[in-house]
């Protein structure tokens, strides 16, 4: 690769890299780094998120890379820290030149800390207290159909408005024979959640299994 091809290339690197800073700002560094160039490697920063500057020099992965073309090309996801210890998710893509070796490097490093405090407050907001006490909050109990429905539905691997006809009228009867049917407007919150007509909810309530 001519010297003209690197300097494409890594113009068309630092354009990418900018469109990506830009799309996931302000969670995430990247850096295009010239693998060329060693000792001054970094291009270019986009949305600085560690200090460094451009100019400096590559990091231990980047010289692994310069020392072995056969380093993995993508190295995704894996544990980092900035120089002040706030922990990063890094990916690192290298490029190779036509005779199979690297001469650059495009690096996404995501701060993690919003995240893990978004992740930590989730947390805490979605705990429930252990109790004893147990309360339906849709009228007439219609939340429990809804509540055996869904977890019919999982039992197959689908949804309950994807559930076969057969399996319908199977749950249907199941909740028939469980009861579920004498809830007040039982049979609308069925015909609702399934995705059916009422007369198809009660016709398939009154018929019996086929054996």
């Amino acid at each position: 690769m001519s010297k003209h091809e690197e300097n494409v290339v890594l113009s068309q690197l630092d354009t990418i890299a900018k469109g990506l800073s830009e799309t996931f700002y302000p969670f995430c560094e990247v850096v295009v780094h010239d693998l060329k160039n060693p000792d001054h490697a970094i291009l270019s920063i986009h949305n600085n998120l560690s200090g460094r500057k451009p100019g400096q020099s590559a990091t231990e992965l980047g010289l692994a890379r310069i020392a072995s073309p056969e380093f993995p090309s993508i190295v995704a996801n894996y544990g980092n820290q900035f120089a002040d210890g706030r922990p990063v998710k890094s990916t690192s893509i290298g490029i190779k030149d036509n005779e199979g070796k690297y001469v650059a490097a495009l690096c996404l490093n995501v701060d993690m800390t919003l995240f893990r405090g978004m992740q930590s407050a989730l947390a805490r907001f979605t705990e429930i207290e252990t109790t004893s006490v147990v309360e339906h909050l849709s009228p007439g109990g219609t939340e429990a159909i809804r509540q055996r429905i869904d977890s019919y539905a999982a039992k197959l691997a689908t949804t309950p408005r994807a559930l076969k006809p057969a399996d319908r009228k199977a749950l249907i009867q199941a909740l028939r024979k469980e009861g579920l049917l004498d809830v007040r407007k039982s049979m609308d919150t069925v015909a609702q959640y399934l995705g059916i007509s009422r007369a198809t909810a009660y016709l398939y309530a009154r018929q019996e299994n086929n054996k």
